[in-house]
């Protein structure tokens, strides 16, 4: 079984990664988190890992004093990050938030480690790179998303047939069949209340927005070589049905199972084989019934706003994911309200300069000009 390092460990993906690894005694070598520096240091005592990485560089002074007493190396900032990705014989997972997942995937694959990842922004922003790279490096990528995961799985095992559809389905999230002046008081803990999900607060804000499943959308165009009119979106509310696909000859072929974010996780540890899981079993007589509905595009801008920008191309993607990450940062900090995240980044997306096959430099050069678009639209200094 595979040696891993963890980009992200103390989120939510994080942390039951490694319940999965204590599960089944996989190993990890390199533990790295944003700046919870006191869990940080709970998970390396616990699995001591060869290295400890705070991505924060202000924080390694702190979390080396911590771990003086073990062998735990202690690195810092994107740097570290991206020395623990490019460890050889690794598998590495990416459950990093944000844009700032893109530079140590990318060094990851250069250095032909395979890349378990739940950093979706990674490839919204950067697909046409990391794609191109991972060919090039001859890697695999495995997707951790719920929804991708599924994709993946119901794809096991179809030869040479390609699907004729995706069904990318979405829980609707906290506010399904609200109108636009229902969500316009909105408060951030309304927000936070995802029905069938435990998420981190930026992930679920997104689902709240529907921006979460923009997002997989251009996750999806790009992990399974997919145009994007060939992507259907379907509101199923118990989060039963995962995803599906259809083929040419109209089966469809869907992955169901429990809302817990073990099982993909713990399917992209141990591909191809399947192992016993500590999430929870669940029976279809005990769900009842399955609905379906088509999402409010209208309402919920984020979704129509992320169609708008892979139809577009180039760095209008990452233009939509920079732009998402500095409003909802803004909306959790209560400084702007719910409506305003859709409506920012539909904006954003229009007055960024577009760039057709955009360098790293160039996302990199997009994601200061969409945060900075964001922070100016409030009148705040980033």
């Amino acid at each position: 079984m595979d040696t891993i390092v963890l980009l992200g460990s103390t989120g939510s993906i994080g942390k039951q990664t490694l319940e999965v690894c204590k599960a089944h005694n996989i190993a990890v070598r390199a533990l790295c988190a944003n700046n919870n520096v006191e869990l940080l240091e709970q998970q390396a005592r616990e699995f001591m890992p060869e290295y400890a990485v705070i991505a924060d560089d202000s924080l390694f002074g702190d979390l080396k004093q911590r771990l003086l007493d073990t062998s735990v190396k202690v690195l810092a900032g994107e740097k570290g990050l991206c020395e623990v990705a490019a460890l050889p014989g690794c598998k590495i997972v990416n459950a990093i938030v944000g844009m700032a997942g893109l530079v140590p995937t990318l060094s990851a694959i250069k250095a032909g480690n395979d890349v378990a990842l739940a950093n979706k922004e990674t490839l919204v922003a950067g697909g046409n790179l990391v794609i191109d790279a991972a060919q090039r490096y001859k890697v695999s990528l495995i997707p951790i998303d719920s929804e991708h995961s599924a994709i993946f799985q119901c794809l096991q095992g179809a030869g040479e047939n390609r699907f004729s559809k995706i069904i990318l389905t979405a829980s609707g999230g906290p506010f399904f069949g609200k109108t636009r002046a229902e969500l316009a008081a909105v408060t951030k803990e309304q927000a936070l209340a995802h029905p069938n999900w435990d998420m981190g607060n930026k992930i679920t804000i997104d689902s709240a927005t529907l921006m979460n499943k923009g997002l997989e959308h251009i996750e999806a165009v790009w992990l399974f070589g997919a145009k994007p009119e060939e992507i259907e979106i379907v509101v199923q509310r118990q989060s039963v049905i995962h995803s599906a696909v259809e083929f040419l000859d109209g089966a469809i072929i869907a992955q169901l199972g429990s809302a817990d974010m073990r099982l993909p996780i713990q399917y992209a540890l141990t591909y191809p084989e399947r192992l016993e899981c500590p999430a929870k079993k669940f029976s279809l007589a005990e769900i009842g019934e399955l609905t379906f509905a088509k999402p409010d595009e209208e309402t919920f801008v984020c979704l129509a706003a992320a169609k708008k920008a892979i139809a577009r191309g180039g760095n209008v993607p990452c233009a939509l994911n920079c732009a998402n990450e500095a409003s909802v940062r803004l909306f959790l900090e209560d400084k702007i309200r719910f409506l305003d995240i859709g409506e920012t980044v539909s904006e954003a997306i229009e007055n960024i300069k577009f760039i057709e096959k955009p360098t790293l430099y160039d996302l990199l050069d997009t994601q200061k000009a969409a945060e900075e678009y964001v922070m100016k639209r409030f009148g705040y200094s980033k």
